[in-house]
C-alpha cells in the first residue's frame, strides 16, 4: 500500500486552510466598498464590487470545506446579483430565478434536520398578508412570479432556524431585504438611501446563512475543520 498520496493531500488541505483568512476579509473590503459605492451613488463602484461578493463568500465557504450545497445556492445568489444590475423586467425574472435556485439548495441542505424552530404560523401569516398587501402595487407581469418566490424564501428562512441562531438571523435578514426590494417595486414609501438598507441585509443574510451551515453540529463539513464556526464561539 502506497502512503504517497496521504501528504500531497496534506498539503492541499493546508494550501486550501491558508486562504479561509483571506478569502473572508476579501468578502468584508468588498462588502464595505459596495455599501459605501450604493450609499454614496457610486454607481461605478457598485458595478465592479457587487458581482465579487458571492464569489469570494462563495470561495471562502470552499476553503472551509463547507458543503457543496451552501457554496451552490451562494453562486446562485452571484447569478442573482448580477442580472439584477440591470435595469429591464426580464432581468429582474432572471436575477429572482437565479435567488429562487439559491432558496431551494439552502431548503435541500437543512433537509429534515432537527433544530429549534419559530412557530410556522407565524411566518405564514407574514407572508400572506405581506403579499396580499403588495399585490395591487406589484406590476400584473411579476405578481405570480414573486409570490411563488416570496413562499419559497419564507421556506427558506423558517428552515434555517435547524442551523442555529446565526442561519435563523440570516433567513429573517433575507426576507427584510426581498421585503424592501418588493415595496420599492409597488412604490411603497422607503427608508432613507433605501438600495443601502438592501445590500446591508443581503450581505448579512449571506454571511450568517455561511456562518450558520459551516457550524451547525453534524453539518456536513463542520466536522474535522480547525476552527470550525459553533455558536459560542467564532474563529476565522
Amino acid at each position: 500500500m502506497s502512503a504517497g498520496p496521504v501528504p500531497e493531500r496534506t498539503e492541499q488541505r493546508e494550501r486550501r486552510e491558508r486562504l479561509v483568512r483571506p478569502l473572508l476579509i476579501a468578502f468584508l473590503v468588498v462588502c464595505a466598498a459596495d455599501l459605501v459605492g450604493v450609499l454614496a451613488d457610486i454607481g461605478g463602484l457598485h458595478l465592479v464590487a457587487k458581482p465579487l461578493l458571492m464569489p469570494l463568500l462563495a470561495g471562502y465557504a470552499a476553503a472551509r470545506r463547507g458543503p457543496r450545497l451552501l457554496v451552490a445556492a451562494l453562486l446562485c445568489g452571484w447569478a442573482g446579483d448580477v442580472f439584477l444590475l440591470a435595469d429591464a423586467d426580464l432581468a429582474f425574472l432572471i436575477g429572482m430565478g437565479g435567488f429562487a435556485a439559491g432558496h431551494i439548495c439552502y431548503l435541500v441542505l437543512f433537509g429534515r434536520r432537527r433544530g429549534a424552530l419559530l412557530p410556522g404560523t407565524g411566518y405564514a401569516v407574514v407572508l400572506a398578508v405581506f403579499v396580499v398587501l403588495i399585490w395591487d402595487g406589484l406590476p400584473a407581469g411579476l405578481r405570480i412570479p414573486m409570490a411563488g418566490y416570496s413562499l419559497l424564501l419564507t421556506a427558506m428562512a423558517y428552515r434555517s432556524g435547524v442551523l442555529g441562531r446565526y442561519a435563523a438571523t440570516g433567513g429573517a435578514l433575507f426576507l427584510v431585504s426581498d421585503a424592501l426590494i418588493a415595496t420599492g417595486i409597488a412604490d411603497w414609501p422607503q427608508l432613507p438611501a433605501p438600495d443601502f438598507w438592501v445590500m446591508l441585509t443581503y450581505v448579512a443574510a449571506q454571511l450568517l446563512l455561511t456562518f450558520g451551515a459551516l457550524g451547525a453540529p453534524g453539518a456536513p463539513g463542520a466536522r474535522g475543520v480547525p476552527g470550525a464556526y459553533r455558536e459560542r464561539s467564532i474563529s476565522i
